[in-house]
């Protein structure tokens, strides 16, 4: 069954993609920039199709949407087919509103940094919730799925062969920074996805072990493994606690395990993925 979308799923795509067409309408195109997206095709295709920004986006984006529909999914091309009409929308309100906008700099490499990590930190919150700012996400989410590479290394990919099309209308210092922003653009988005990621797998040996296990499940509301395990050092029978947490959990863990237990041998491993059901649904269980 297609999953339905959420408020908080539809209010996450409208700021998202909001930011997304203000990087690209304030930053990218008044700088001429044609860093790695459907976007800067189009403002290369701009030269020569003599129709709007926004109107040339939105066929962009209805052609890429179909092959996301037809290769990826219902549920992907159902939150994508949102951004993908918001991006053209939000792009016609700014042309209406403000149709001459100047550089944000001088700097061209200033105005593509900047490009970068608004758009990463943007397509980072759009993939959490399987979504994409459509466009080219659509072709990397392809080629995650089929090719298995990396986001980021997919964006970089096809990014680069649209930033190597600024070399038709703009001079060779556009090309270089075009492409030197496509790269970083995917080294930035994998860094960002890694870290919404990242878990802390925490091992701990205490003789109030069972203290432990209730401030893990019952204040922080996550489950706990323990292990039958026998010290090499005297051979003495001991158990073994362990439970995977986000980061701010283990801080408030090891803080309390440090009021209980000083002595208590506490081993600390970064878990980049977890897969499976992990406590998706927060329990109250004092």
């Amino acid at each position: 069954m297609k999953e339905k979308i959420s408020f908080k799923e539809f209010i996450t795509l409208a700021v998202g993609m909001l930011f997304v067409a203000i990087a690209v309408y304030y930053i990218m195109m008044p700088s001429g920039l044609v860093v790695g997206t459907t976007s800067g095709l189009v403002l290369v295709l701009s030269n020569f199709i003599p129709i709007s920004i926004s109107t040339l986006t939105l066929l962009m984006n209805t052609f890429l949407l179909i092959l996301g529909f037809v290769f990826i999914g219902k549920d992907f091309g159902g939150k994508t087919v949102i951004t993908s009409l918001l991006m053209p929308l939000y792009l016609r309100i700014f042309e209406i509103v403000t149709p001459d906008v100047p550089e944000l700099t001088d700097d061209l490499l200033v105005n593509a940094l900047c490009f970068v990590l608004v758009l990463s930190i943007e397509q980072t919150m759009l993939f959490n919730i399987n979504a994409s700012s459509g466009g080219l996400d659509i072709v990397a989410k392809l080629m995650n799925k089929y090719l298995h590479t990396d986001l980021g290394e997919s964006l970089a990919i096809s990014g680069f062969i649209v930033a190597s099309t600024s070399i038709l209308v703009y001079d060779k210092d556009v090309l270089v920074v075009s492409l030197l922003g496509t790269y970083l653009g995917g080294i930035v988005l994998d860094h960002f996805i890694d870290g919404t990621h990242i878990r802390k797998k925490i091992s701990i040996i205490s003789p109030r072990y069972s203290e432990i296990q209730d401030y893990v499940v019952k204040k922080l509301n996550r489950g706990v493994t323990l292990y039958q395990a026998r010290g090499g050092w005297d051979n003495s029978e001991r158990i073994t606690l362990v439970t995977i947490l986000q980061k701010n959990e283990y801080a408030q863990l090891l803080a309390y395990v440090n009021e209980l237990d000083p002595n208590a041998f506490v081993t600390v491993a970064t878990v980049g993925e977890v897969i499976g059901q992990w406590n998706p649904h927060v329990r109250n269980l004092s």
